[in-house]
């Protein structure tokens, strides 16, 4: 089964005093766009997930982002309380009352971070843990491209089977259109050699050989007999054919184009524009396939 490049999971993680959420997200694109958000000072998991990503996906613009958030533990903020007392006394020799606590503690320098200490060992622990999540964050993806392929293809091989259907009328349409035009031509060439001599019969047979050369639309329906039967065998294919598909769409599309500026009768030309019509919609379908 085909893949989807559309896709969103989500999975959540927790060691000692932190807890994380991971969001990855898949949108359409023409390769492998990568783009991750991650809190400052986790450049070593970053280079990691870009890996993991590249070794699972081909295609598609992925987001992911790492929210952390500590639960419980030494609060992150100190009081310098000899600054703090500084301030008060400051206030209390200029004769004014003593300032309210809120407008002490907006004072720069009065509330400060705490000096965090680093323990390596649990901090090589979180970031595994992180990418451990994080793994399971992209099988998540994965199937969700997976489960959004499979509905992705129900719709591919229905407008196949449209374009089928408009090939098989293009053949019936070009059979009686060539038994049509045989007799139109054959009243035009009597009526001419009626009205003069002047016209070579070799140079008229050329001119009729051309004439039916020009409106001979055979050879475009088999090649998009061809296209349709490789764009069903790809189908079946497990590995990614977006672009491949792509290419093929671009095919169908030229051959259409050139079996609607043969055509001479309006049954061949509303086949024609109605085939347009359905490869566009597979095309717009396709750019969706990994």
């Amino acid at each position: 089964m085909i893949a989807s490049m559309t896709g969103f999971a989500r999975e959540q993680g927790e060691l000692g005093d932190a807890a994380w959420v991971w969001e990855v997200k898949s949108v359409n694109s023409k390769g492998l766009d990568i783009r991750i958000r991650l809190p400052s000072g986790n450049d070593d998991v970053e280079l990691a997930a870009r890996a993991a990503i590249a070794g699972i996906f081909k295609r598609g613009s992925i987001n992911a982002s790492l929210t952390l958030q500590r639960n419980g533990g030494e609060n992150p903020l100190q009081v310098n309380r000899e600054f703090l007392q500084h301030l008060i006394d400051v206030s209390r020799e200029l004769g004014h009352e003593t300032p309210h606590v809120e407008a002490l503690f907006g004072v720069r320098g009065v509330v400060e971070p705490r000096e965090a200490v680093v323990d390596e060992a649990a901090d090589k622990a979180r970031r595994a843990a992180f990418l451990e999540t994080f793994t399971a964050a992209l099988e998540s993806l994965r199937a969700a491209r997976g489960d959004e392929g499979r509905k992705l293809q129900i719709v591919l091989e229905s407008r196949l089977a449209e374009i089928e259907a408009l090939v098989v009328a293009a053949e019936v349409a070009a059979n009686t259109r060539q038994e049509t035009a045989k007799e139109r031509l054959a009243g035009q060439v009597a009526a001419l050699l009626e009205t003069t001599t002047a016209v070579p019969e070799d140079r008229l047979a050329q001119e009729l050989a051309l004439l039916a050369v020009k409106g001979d639309v055979l050879e475009e329906i088999d090649r998009l007999k061809a296209h349709i039967a490789q764009a069903r065998e790809l189908l079946g294919e497990s590995v990614a054919i977006g672009r491949r598909l792509d290419f093929l769409c671009q095919e169908f599309n030229r051959e259409a184009n050139t079996l609607c500026s043969k055509s001479n009768d309006v049954a061949m030309t509303r086949v024609g524009l109605e085939l347009k019509a359905v490869i566009d919609q597979l095309r717009e379908q396709v750019q969706n396939v990994e």
